[in-house]
């Protein structure tokens, strides 16, 4: 009796250890395959970034943030997104774009929830296919589980680790303009120019104004003003005026420079903006040679 009691007890704490173990190992797996999944979900972030134009029209953009990320992010933070798009993740510029997410490390939080640490990683034709990086980017999200699956709830980006760009974007008039990081703190300043006629009886005279937008530098100080970056906006038709000689804007004898256009407007350089040749006028010489200006249609 006491033999057969003793081999029940033996039998009875096996099962339980066995049974203790069994289930560290079931819940260590599940870690594991959910660790899985949401680097999955991260990833497949990262290759989407590029699809989503945040120089598009409101409405363009919403559509496809909608159609690209509308799987893989809660709605929450899709709206977030669709507020301030300018702080969205997405595709800037035409080169360099975002091409992936590297990750660094993924922490589980909460009950489904994680928190993963990584870097976007952005790339022009020269670094496509190297591995290699145009710029950088530290990107931290986090990831639940909402009805049975995996979303994106929270995304905070970081500065860039190298020196990209960052962006000014105009919904008023329609364009977006890339900036050096060092104008980050940069202001707007509104003027208007103003256009004489050069034809008929009112020839002389003001017959059409439009607005003048100065980017200026965080530097700028009334005792050492620093060299803006001027954008004049013009209708289709005064441009065409401008184009045809009917119409001369500032004393200049040439015309404005194109710098872009919508469907509504024409951006314009000032012919001789930087004639006094302030302090940075070669930066704003070398930003306007790299075309930053980017316009979209308003809707």
């Amino acid at each position: 009796m006491k033999k057969e009691f003793m081999m029940l007890l033996v039998m009875m704490i096996f099962l339980v250890l066995f049974g203790c173990s069994n289930q560290g190992i079931e819940v260590k797996n599940s870690d594991e395959l959910n660790q899985k999944a949401v680097v999955s979900v991260v990833e497949g972030f990262g290759q989407k970034l590029k699809q989503v134009s945040l120089l598009a029209s409101s409405a363009d953009l919403e559509k496809s943030m909608n159609e690209i990320y509308g799987d893989i992010v809660t709605p929450e933070l899709l709206e977030k997104f669709l507020s301030d798009p300018v702080n969205a993740p997405g595709r800037l510029a035409s080169s360099p774009w975002p091409d992936r997410i590297e990750i660094a490390s993924v922490e589980k939080t909460s009950e489904g929830v994680y928190k993963v640490e990584g870097t976007i990683i952005e790339i022009t034709s020269t670094e496509q296919g190297s591995g290699e990086a145009a710029a950088k980017r530290p990107v931290t999200l986090e990831v639940k589980k909402a009805v049975g699956k995996w979303l994106i709830s929270s995304v905070l980006m970081g500065d860039y680790q190298t020196g990209v760009k960052i962006l000014y974007r105009n919904s008023d008039y329609g364009f977006a303009f890339l900036l050096p990081k060092s104008w980050s703190g940069y202001t707007i300043i509104t003027e208007n120019w103003q256009g004489q006629s050069l034809e008929g009886s009112t020839n002389g005279q003001i017959t059409e104004t439009g607005p003048k937008l100065l980017i200026r530098h965080p530097q700028w100080v009334p005792a050492n003003p620093r060299q803006d970056i001027p954008i004049m906006v013009f209708t289709i038709a005064q441009w065409d005026l401008v184009q045809q000689e009917k119409m001369s804007v500032g004393a200049a004898p040439m015309p404005p420079s194109e710098l872009g256009r919508n469907s509504t407007c024409v951006f314009a350089l000032p012919a001789r903006y930087n004639y006094a040749f302030p302090a940075g006028f070669e930066e704003v010489e070398q930003i306007l040679e790299e075309n930053p200006l980017k316009p979209f249609d308003l809707q």
